[in-house]
């Protein structure tokens, strides 16, 4: 914006200059062509007198002295034919002038002929003539041009100046404000604009502040809300847990007991995000190849009871990710239920953890369309958040979310993630 804005200025004070100066700048040529003419025709009028009363030898000497001091060649043409001063054929403007007229004559090159008719010599009319020469009608003007294109120089950087500062003074502000609000873009919702420039910047500058203010109260109320309903749910849990304590079957009160306790610590996750005060766009740190391996064992039991042949291949730790363990533990539930929820029962899938680092959990089902990681968008009986978890997931630590056809039939969903 301020280059165009100098660009424009500087378009506009050269037309403006071109506009004044190039009429000037012609006016000072035809005013200095003029000058040496009425110089010149004075010359020779204060000569008229002498030539229409003096004898020839007393013209001659005038003329000579004339043409001495002006510098310009002078003739007088007598009646007789006699020709005193610088000899010259006798042009057409001589031939008016014989008959009485004077005049003056434009020629080739810029020189003008000057001609006066005298009355009252025996002979008959006297013609004085003389020539101002391209130089001497030009005598100046080129000094007049230079000085003329130095104002305009100097108009134009005074012009390109007081754009400048202006430029300056505009862009400044609309700077700030895009600074404000990449900051708010990176969730440092604390950035808040400076009221400067024009009225207009300075009421979107408030505009800004104001939003700025009411998406973090926004933000405030909804970490509230999910605080609140995370706390809610401890109460069933606390009920899970007893009621898993209370079944006569070890091993599935233990495994009930592990479900709540997995439940529980997803709700403290849960709990402390809402609550936390930490930048929301940094997601933490974690070992993938532990998380992963923990959330394996815990869905081979009900791999094994749904008749289910789960595959699980770990490359070996640490993996350290870009991403809090309960979000990474979140995730990988979200693409192993949706094993379970969207395949029949007996269906074999596998989860590998690659050294890339990415988890891959693929399938031998029906498949699905690769554009369901979409939140809110599910291809069976479900709300579709799943995927979208896991999307979110891979987008907070580095990575990104990817479905692939599985061979020979189903389908690979690649959780792409990043190292911190």
């Amino acid at each position: 914006m301020r280059t165009r804005l100098t660009l424009l200025v500087l378009a506009t004070t050269s037309l403006l200059v071109i506009a004044f100066l190039v009429p000037l700048a012609l006016l000072v040529r035809q005013v200095a062509q003029d000058r040496a003419t009425v110089r010149a025709t004075a010359d020779i009028q204060g000569i008229v007198p002498v030539a229409g009363t003096s004898d020839v030898r007393q013209l001659g000497l005038t003329v000579a002295q004339l043409a001495a001091t002006s510098g310009r060649p002078v003739t007088v043409f007598l009646g007789n034919g006699t020709v005193l001063g610088s000899p010259v054929a006798v042009t057409p403007a001589v031939e008016l002038a014989r008959r009485g007229q004077s005049l003056t004559v434009s020629e080739r090159g810029g020189a003008r002929e000057i001609v006066v008719a005298v009355q009252g010599r025996p002979e008959g009319p006297a013609v004085v003539r003389t020539v101002v020469s391209p130089a001497e009608a030009s005598s100046g003007v080129a000094r007049s041009w230079l000085v003329l294109v130095v104002l305009a120089a100097v108009l134009v950087l005074l012009g390109l100046v007081v754009a400048d500062r202006l430029a300056r003074r505009l862009v400044r502000p609309i700077t700030a404000l895009s600074d404000v609000s990449h900051r708010l873009a990176n969730a440092e919702l604390t950035a808040r604009a400076e009221p400067d420039g024009p009225p207009e910047l300075r009421e979107v500058a408030g505009a800004l502040n104001h939003l700025a203010a009411r998406i973090q109260e926004l933000l405030r109320q909804e970490r509230e809300h999910v605080a609140d309903l995370s706390h809610r749910l401890r109460t069933p849990l606390t009920a899970l847990r007893l009621e898993a304590e209370g079944l006569r079957d070890p091993a599935e009160s233990a495994r009930l007991a592990a479900a709540a306790d997995g439940l529980e610590r997803a709700v403290s996750g849960l709990i402390r995000q809402a609550r936390s005060r930490t930048d929301p766009s940094s997601p933490g740190r974690c070992d993938a190849a532990a998380v992963v391996g923990e959330r394996a064992a815990f869905w081979a039991v009900l791999a094994e009871d749904t008749g289910r042949h789960m595959e699980v291949e770990l490359v070996a730790g640490p993996q350290p990710v870009a991403l809090a363990a309960e979000e990474l533990a979140a995730a990988v539930d979200a693409l192993l239920g949706n094993v379970f929820a969207h395949t029949p029962e007996g269906t074999p899938f596998s989860v590998r953890l690659t050294g890339a680092p990415a988890v891959i959990v693929a399938d031998q089902g029906p498949g699905m369309p690769s554009g369901l990681a979409a939140r809110g968008v599910s291809g069976g009986d479900s709300t579709g958040l799943g995927l979208d978890i896991a999307r979110r997931a891979a987008a907070a630590s580095g990575g990104d979310l990817a479905i692939h056809p599985a061979e020979p039939s189903g389908t690979s969903v690649v959780l792409r993630l990043g190292r911190p």
